[in-house]
């Protein structure tokens, strides 16, 4: 009798063990956007939104396995079910609306337009005819085609390389989301000193963490962990460390 009591306690703390056991959710990032992501000296993810949606899963209470992914698989990944999350420096718009689900937004963006020092613009009209940079299906190469204006753009899988063509004389200007920017401008060691933001777009946009169509479980997981650390100071900490006084 004691036997068969000690095998079913067991059995309870077994499944009470697996029930209570954090969910894992496999999260997808493109570590080519300092400050938002990029690798360390050990060739592990980090930044803003790498330190972000750690801190949203933790408030929501699950796990996650942040990898390194290419952007241009990462939206395929999360399609097919390879990641759960896109947590990529994303802006929520109606065409990626169509073919995903989004968190709430968690950061307001506009693009900037950089500049080596002692060069400036007023607005994207004047960029008629020069090279500029962007990183490959990002907002800001979005928005140079959308304005019209007749440039020779040139796209880039890493914003940096665009940055480096751009300090050699090899483009003009580069575009990209103001984060960024600013990161490039102020904070990287090699380039702080040589650039400036000379206009930024009076359009706002949103980032949201991208989950494959009908997740609605996890949409709601999200959006609840995206509460709890903007509400705990938890979000300005963050801005404090990867964007500083300049954010």
């Amino acid at each position: 009798m004691i036997r068969r009591s000690m095998l079913a306690l067991v059995a309870v703390f077994l499944l009470c063990s697996q029930t209570m056991a954090a969910e894992k959710f496999v999260v997808a990032t493109d570590c080519t956007w300092p400050p938002m992501e990029m690798l360390d000296a050990n060739k592990q993810p980090e930044g803003f939104d790498v330190d972000f949606i750690k801190a949203v899963a933790k408030a929501a209470g699950f796990e996650v396995d942040v990898r390194n992914i290419a952007w241009d698989g990462i939206f395929g990944g999360v399609a097919t079910g390879q990641y759960d999350i896109v947590a990529s420096a994303t802006t929520i718009t109606d065409e990626r609306k169509k073919q995903f689900d989004f968190s709430d937004p968690y950061y307001e963006v506009a693009q900037a337009v950089v500049l080596p020092t002692g060069k400036s613009i007023k607005t994207l009209a004047d960029l008629k005819g020069k090279k500029v940079g962007g990183q490959i299906g990002t907002t800001g190469v979005f928005v140079i085609r959308k304005a019209g204006v007749e440039v020779d753009l040139k796209e880039y899988d890493d914003v940096g390389l665009a940055i480096q063509d751009m300090l050699g004389g090899r483009l003009d200007a580069v575009i990209c989301d103001d984060p960024v920017a600013l990161y490039y401008v102020n904070k990287k060691a090699d380039t702080a000193g040589k650039l400036n933001i000379s206009f930024k777009t009076e359009e706002k946009e949103y980032y949201g963490f991208t989950v494959r169509q009908g997740r609605k479980d996890l949409v709601e997981k999200l959006n609840k962990g995206i509460k709890e650390v903007k509400a705990s100071g938890v979000e300005a900490k963050l801005l404090q460390k990867w964007m500083g006084a300049s954010k």
